[in-house]
């Protein structure tokens, strides 16, 4: 871990990510926002969005060209334009296009990395994540998707290559098959789901880098509405409700309690968050430098608890978790 000071009072933290020799800050960007996937977004504002994290040493930007059906990555073509390729990491997905649209052949493979390139107007790619894989026969990740950008790696096009998706199966299921440098989980290192903590010393065993995103759970952990696509219960939406009005009640918004306890476990290397709204950057930013109170944590987690480790199906059936 080191810290770099940007501006006048900002310092960010960086963590080694694995093996790869990547040092990622504890909060990275999450380019998912400038696909209009919680609302419409004014495109000026968006870029100005990349451009402040940038500023707050959020300099990982995750994306995928599922976000905004391809706006994401369009987006942040024009957005770091001129902006030096070795200050920022830059990591997208393939595989999901669309809602129901995955495509993890080894054709499509090389398609999609090579249309990720073009649409930002770089070179080549820190990190590449085959995306949601739980919606698909996984088999074919391992047998042919990886093997397939295993070989565009060779080519210097990306640097390391790992997996994201939600159920926490889909890491044992492909690291107990094959190798990865990295993997990427989401909603389930909150201050309301912390199973991913669970899987660390596999992943840790696996030698495999650890990145958590979501620590809002879709504005779940918010005074926020949350978007109508959301999948959590009318017990976990009052529970949760419950949880944000006692930090309220203490003067504190429920979100920066949410940011702060996903980013203070050592062994999450960063946690992705993403807003279109530069001003909501550098509030996340101004947050994770505030110390953690760790009292209202354990109140938060005990009215959290009838729903702690909560969770909902995604993908196909066989590739979730037993509940």
């Amino acid at each position: 871990a080191g810290s770099v000071t940007f501006g006048i009072e900002l310092r960010m933290e960086y963590r080694e990510l694995g093996n790869t020799g990547l040092k990622l800050p504890v909060l990275s960007f999450g380019a998912s926002s400038l696909g209009q996937e919680f609302r419409q977004v004014d495109l000026g504002e968006a870029i100005s969005a990349v451009h402040a994290a940038l500023d707050v040493g959020m300099n990982f930007i995750d994306t995928s060209p599922f976000y905004g059906r391809g706006m994401s990555e369009v987006l942040l073509g024009p957005a770091l334009r001129g902006v030096p390729r070795d200050s920022y990491i830059l990591g997208t997905k393939l595989g999901r296009y669309d809602g129901h649209h995955f495509d993890f052949s080894a054709k499509r493979v090389v398609e999609s990395i090579d249309v990720s390139l073009h649409r930002m107007g770089v070179e080549h790619l820190d990190i590449i994540l085959c995306h949601d894989i739980e919606f698909v026969d996984m088999s074919q990740i391992v047998d042919e998707t990886l093997p397939a950008v295993r070989k565009i790696q060779e080519q210097g096009k990306v640097r390391f290559v790992g997996i994201s998706g939600y159920p926490m199966k889909i890491f044992k299921y492909v690291l107990d098959r094959t190798d990865l440098d990295v993997v990427l989980s989401y909603n389930h290192y909150t201050l309301q789901n912390t199973m991913f903590a669970d899987l660390v010393p596999y992943l840790k065993e696996k030698q495999v880098g650890i990145m958590n995103a979501a620590p809002f759970s879709a504005r779940l952990l918010t005074n926020a509405p949350l978007p109508p696509w959301h999948k959590a219960t009318d017990e976990v939406r009052a529970v949760a409700r419950r949880a944000a009005e006692h930090c309220q009640k203490k003067g504190v918004d429920i979100a920066q309690l949410a940011v702060q306890f996903s980013i203070a476990n050592p062994d999450m290397t960063t946690c992705i968050t993403g807003s279109a709204n530069p001003d909501r950057v550098r509030q996340w930013a101004t947050w994770a430098e505030l110390p953690l109170d760790v009292e209202l944590v354990a109140e938060v987690q005990e009215i959290l608890k009838p729903i702690h480790n909560w969770f909902y199906i995604e993908g196909r059936p066989e590739n979730n978790d037993p509940r």
